[in-house]
Formats: C-alpha cells, sequence, structure tokens
C-alpha cells in the first residue's frame, strides 16, 4: 500500500510475512498466494505491499538460480504485491518451535550474517517495483548482550563498515539505493535509540540507519518525541519502522493482572520484560522469569516484547501500547515533512497468543491481519496521507 504525503514524497505500507514462516522458495510462493493475495482482497486495494522474510537457503536459491528469481517477481505481479523491504533479523528456523535466544545468531560478529545481510540486499535490488528506487532492510542490533566486548564490539563495527562499502557498489551497479536499519530490541546490545546512537553514529556514509520498532520501543519505556529528537541531533536516520504493540500491565501487583500476564508466557519466543522506576529500567529476559516472587519492582507498570495484534488489544487487565505506536506515527509523518518512508506492520506472534485469541484457520488469520492494516491506514489518512489508489 502506498499513501501520499503532504511533502509530496511516497509513503510506503507493508506487513511482514515472517507470521507465516517458511524455509524454502516453494514454502514463500505458497505464502504469496494462500496469505498475501487474500489480505490484499480483503483490503480491496490493487497493490499489497510485503516485508518478505526470506531464509538463508532461500536466499542462497534465488541468487544462484535466475530463473527462479523471475518465478518470485512473476508471482508477486500476479497477486498484485510489491516488496520495498526485506525483514532480515532472522537467519533461519524462525519457524522452529522454540526460537528463543537462536534468533540472535549469527550476529554482526560472525561473517554469516554480513554475507547473508549483503545477499538480501542484492535480491531486493531485483525486486523492487519498477518505479522505487530505495530499499530496506532491517537487522538485529549487533547482538545479545552476554560476551559482548571491545573486540566484539570491533568486529561488528569492521562487518558494517564493509557492508556500507558493499552497499555503494551495489547502487552504482544497479541504480538502486538499498538501506540497511538496525533493530534496537530489548536485551541486546543495542536495546534502545539511545543505544543506537555511538555504533551507528560511528559509521562512515548514509547506508546504515535505524529501524524503529514501536513495540520495542514502548517495552523500553521510551518516549518517542524524545528518542526521534536526540536520533535527529546525532545525525542517525530512521529509514524503517516496524509498527508494533507491545503488553502492558497496568499493576503487577495485582494477582488477576498476573494471571492474565501468565497466558502470554509460552515456550517458542523471547518476551523480555520490563518496568521503570525511579528513573531506572529493570527487565527479565522473558516472561516468565519476570512472573517469579521478586523478580522485577512491581510498583511500577510492566511491559513484556510480545507483538500483539494492533486492532485486538489483551482484555483487561491488561493493554496495548497502541498509543505509542499512533504517538509515533504522528512525530514521523504528521508534520510537513515524511522523516521516514518504510512502514511495516509486524504481528509475529498470531499463533503463540493465548488459546482463546488465537486464530484456528488461514481465512481467520488474514481477517486479522487485514484488521491491522487497515487500521494503520486509517492512521495514517488521518495524519493528513492520501492513499494512491
Amino acid at each position: 500500500m502506498r499513501f501520499s504525503h503532504p511533502d509530496g514524497s511516497t509513503v510506503h505500507l507493508a506487513y511482514c510475512t515472517n507470521v507465516h514462516p517458511a524455509e524454502t522458495l516453494d514454502g514463500v510462493l505458497a505464502q504469496l498466494a494462500g496469505y498475501c493475495e487474500p489480505v490484499r482482497r480483503r483490503l480491496g486495494t490493487e497493490r499489497l505491499g510485503i516485508g518478505l522474510w526470506l531464509a538463508r537457503d532461500a536466499v542462497r536459491d534465488l541468487g544462484a538460480d535466475p530463473a527462479a528469481l523471475r518465478r518470485l517477481r512473476t508471482e508477486l505481479d500476479r497477486l498484485g504485491l510489491e516488496v520495498v523491504t526485506l525483514n532480515g533479523f532472522p537467519y533461519q528456523g524462525f519457524g522452529a518451535q522454540q526460537v528463543k535466544y537462536r534468533v540472535y545468531r549469527p550476529d554482526w560478529t560472525e561473517p554469516q550474517r554480513l554475507e547473508y545481510t549483503s545477499d538480501l540486499a542484492r535480491l531486493l535490488a531485483q525486486l523492487l517495483p519498477p518505479d522505487v528506487t530505495e530499499g530496506t532492510v532491517s537487522t538485529l542490533p549487533l547482538a545479545w548482550r552476554t560476551g559482548f566486548d571491545e573486540a566484539a564490539a570491533a568486529a561488528a563495527h569492521t562487518a558494517l563498515t564493509e557492508l556500507t562499502r558493499r552497499l555503494d557498489l551495489l547502487e552504482w551497479e544497479t541504480g538502486r539505493s538499498i538501506r540497511v536499519a538496525v533493530e534496537p530490541e530489548p536485551g541486546c546490545v543495542i536495546e534502545t535509540t539511545t543505544d543506537a546512537l555511538a555504533p551507528l553514529g560511528a559509521l562512515p556514509g548514509h547506508r546504515i540507519g535505524l529501524c524503529l520498532d514501536t513495540c520495542h520501543l514502548a517495552t523500553s519505556f521510551e518516549e518517542p518525541s524524545a528518542a526521534l529528537a536526540d536520533l535527529e541531533r546525532a545525525g542517525v536516520e530512521v529509514v524503517k519502522v516496524q509498527l508494533s504493540a507491545a503488553l502492558h500491565a497496568g499493576d503487577p501487583r495485582d494477582p488477576a493482572v498476573r494471571s492474565a500476564l501468565a497466558a502470554f508466557d509460552e515456550p517458542r519466543f523471547l518476551h523480555q520484560t520490563r518496568t521503570r522506576t525511579d528513573g531506572m529500567l529493570h527487565g527479565t529476559d522473558d516472561l516468565g522469569q519476570a512472573l517469579a516472587p521478586g523478580a522485577l519492582p512491581d510498583n511500577a507498570p510492566w511491559r513484556a516484547h510480545f507483538h500483539v495484534p494492533l486492532h485486538a488489544p489483551p482484555a483487561p487487565p491488561l493493554a496495548s501500547t497502541l498509543d505509542v505506536l499512533g504517538e509515533t506515527l504522528a512525530q514521523l509523518v504528521g508534520g510537513t515533512t515524511a522523516r521516514s518512508r518504510h512502514f511495516e506492520v509486524e504481528t509475529y506472534t498470531w499463533q503463540a497468543l493465548p488459546a482463546a485469541a488465537r486464530p484456528t484457520t488461514d481465512a481467520q488469520l488474514a481477517d486479522g491481519i487485514a484488521a491491522e492494516l487497515s487500521l494503520v491506514r486509517d492512521l495514517l489518512t488521518g495524519l493528513g496521507l492520501k492513499e494512491q489508489l
């Protein structure tokens, strides 16, 4: 979906396909027909943006076989789908029964991460629509924090500097500008936007910026306007935005609140949990850990890194942080200039929701994704953008 901003630029809205992961090209093609095209039809739009997630093996196959790439492009065109952004955070195995810490490997100290991201950028340059010359790839925030020392920081800086060189060369070869967006996430080396300022500001050129995930922003209790002002002062651009909402618990001392939170403690993904008291951020790596007696201060609200559906917040006594998403959108595109142009709804946790809220059919999942995109469409048009039909 495309929107015209009052400044004359085009703002792209997509949804991320990591919600129905596949490890092979055949699996990706099945996603396009089975989910993406039905979502497009529900929205009544002729063109739907999708943020593709492509596992390492699928990327390798597409890079090695021009016929496979043509097959993907043909299917995208046939189904009315377009790609201007890729999710390069998970490397492989995102559909496994237990992902947890595995999603952070390989990290930016390992050569596989550089090669994978470089291959994604080259692939995206060939998937962009004919009238689009800029694409984005989101990536992990350097590494999980454990064991990340000065030598690791130097290795990550070297890898990202080399990536910058490769992206410069790619634009020279193809005429397509691909930028990589580092995505702060709780528990990682870059957990907050503040953590991103020094490592991203030290990189040469403009190829690598920030992916702002509104669930992660909210989980760390960052205030959107202050975070964005700090980024602007540091010269770090928000080149991609992932629109998502975190789980909010207003009174974690209440047994009913803790019982409701326990229903979201599931074995597949990490749900880092945070609270801010006396100006300090406290946290655990997972929701189950937070629920252990005394693990977190309980005299202030908790937020958990659980991407809850945008249009369907959890039932009371819990809530979502949709208000943070709305404020972030207003800051980024509600003014006279669009400060970011690639937006992606990323609710990958549909099948990890408590059983009563979980879709049980493909049609129900498509309904839910379409409802999320419809909500964001209304937010964007409410800020003065006009949908391009």
